[in-house]
């Protein structure tokens, strides 16, 4: 079957492709919604979530079109506005009329061959600026940015309002909700107790829980299997929380309202991320260290890495230079305040700086939190496939790297540590996902070859 200068064949397939990108590229909510009716009739309805990924790519250009199976295509598009790609998939359910049957868009690595042009540090350091400062004017992006090597911050600027209302603008000294992030902080707190020899990795939750509601959990789940998301242990985001989330006060809040569930798969089976197993954790450190949490993690993580604007402070309490979230709402950006749990925990929604996580990455490298043997555990991938190890997300390609994501209505952020080539990235937003992960993106595509440099 003929195909047209851009790849696409002229097939039934290839038609509905076509078809779907002139919908998608258009921005226009009316077209996606016509192209729905017309060809996908008996598909979910994703539209809005459609909108939003228009918002952010500017929309995708086909890259490459894969050998085409009877009755599916498949074809790798880059979108316009950044490097990220990704892999459509189409199923054809009837060719007359036509008619789509599954349609996908998936993320995918960007493959070797089509990835951008190394640069070097001067180079990146230009583009990175550019590319913010463009996010930025279109209100994609609202941060700061820190790029290192070794002890040296080679990159750093803010970008962006703290406050819309009051027009505050963004500093490298504006605290960020974070999110996720403060996994990070729960597995080093974990770990020196690990190290002191008062915690083991193998022990189950109920020599450190006595009273723990569920048995059956209390005697299954290690404390390994919290850090690495193998216990079966569940969420915390639903209806439960959204009708409580201002009467969640206490880590002991959390276990009276959760703590009865049953597992969800045998521990050490499957892997599923909860951020409930990581609340767990920050109540075994509680009996463990025989402090509350927040003064733990202070006293054992921010204090000794120098982080001086880290906190997870109730949001009721005033934190100087803490920003305000902003999430996207029908008629533009609106606050996130509605919600905010109460305060932050130990499986997220602190704040910190892009400098204090530079200093926390450089404290971890350099031995200051952690010894070098759980160090490397922890950064290391505990089961196949998952990509993650005690409390850090885990990459081996193109390059080792670790760190943490975190992300949820009106914040953004993550690190990166690439112990080999000694870099730190960090990028913090106060806007929805994925405002700070396409500028992650954005470094990473242009670092990987100029790292091994």
């Amino acid at each position: 079957m003929m195909a047209a200068q851009d790849g696409i064949p002229e097939t039934p397939a290839g038609r509905l492709l076509r078809l779907w990108l002139t919908a998608f590229n258009s921005g226009d909510r009316a077209q996606l919604v016509d192209f729905r009716a017309k060809y996908a009739p008996d598909q979910p309805d994703h539209v809005e979530q459609m909108m939003q990924t228009r918002r952010f790519t500017g929309g995708f250009e086909v890259r490459r079109v894969e050998p085409e199976e009877e009755g599916k295509l498949k074809a790798i598009l880059k979108e316009r506005e950044g490097d990220t790609h990704a892999r459509i998939e189409l199923h054809v359910a009837s060719a007359d009329p036509l008619r789509a049957g599954r349609i996908t868009v998936q993320r995918i690595e960007t493959p070797e061959d089509l990835a951008p042009a190394a640069m070097n540090e001067r180079e990146l350091c230009k583009a990175l600026d550019e590319r913010a400062q463009d996010m930025a004017r279109r209100d994609q992006f609202s941060g700061s940015v820190l790029l290192a090597r070794g002890t040296d911050v080679v990159f750093e600027q803010a970008y962006g309002w703290a406050d819309r209302d009051a027009k505050i603008a963004n500093t490298m000294d504006t605290r960020f909700r974070i999110g996720s992030m403060n996994k990070m902080f729960t597995a080093v707190a974990v770990l020196q107790l690990v190290e002191k020899g008062k915690l083991a990795l193998e022990a189950p939750l109920g020599e450190y829980l006595r009273e723990y509601p569920n048995a059956k959990v209390a005697a299954k789940v290690q404390i390994r299997h919290l850090l690495n998301h193998t216990g079966g242990t569940g969420d915390i985001f639903g209806p439960e929380f959204a009708s409580k989330r201002l009467e969640l006060r206490t880590l002991g809040d959390y276990l009276k309202l959760y703590g009865g569930r049953e597992l969800a798969f045998e521990p050490g089976a499957n892997w599923a991320y909860s951020n409930y197993g990581f609340l767990l954790l920050g109540a075994v450190i509680e009996q463990v260290a025989g402090r509350g949490y927040y003064e733990q993690v202070k006293e054992s993580v921010y204090r000794p890495a120098g982080m001086t604007g880290s906190g997870s402070q109730p949001e009721e309490e005033p934190v100087p230079q803490r920003s305000k979230g902003y999430q996207q709402g029908s008629a533009g950006w609106k606050s996130n305040a509605d919600t905010l749990p109460w305060r932050g925990t130990p499986a997220g929604g602190g704040y910190s700086t892009t400098r204090d996580l530079f200093r926390f990455a450089r404290a971890l490298e350099t031995g200051k939190l952690l010894g070098e043997k759980l160090r490397r555990e922890a950064t290391t991938a505990q089961k196949a496939g998952a990509g993650y190890g005690y409390g850090f997300q885990v990459r081996e390609k193109p390059m080792r790297q670790y760190g943490h994501g975190g992300g949820a209505p009106g914040m953004n952020g993550d690190l990166r540590v690439l112990p080999d080539s000694g870099y730190v990235l960090a990028v913090l937003s106060n806007l929805d996902p994925p405002a700070a992960g396409r500028l992650t993106d954005f470094v990473m595509a242009r670092l990987k070859i100029s790292a091994k440099r």
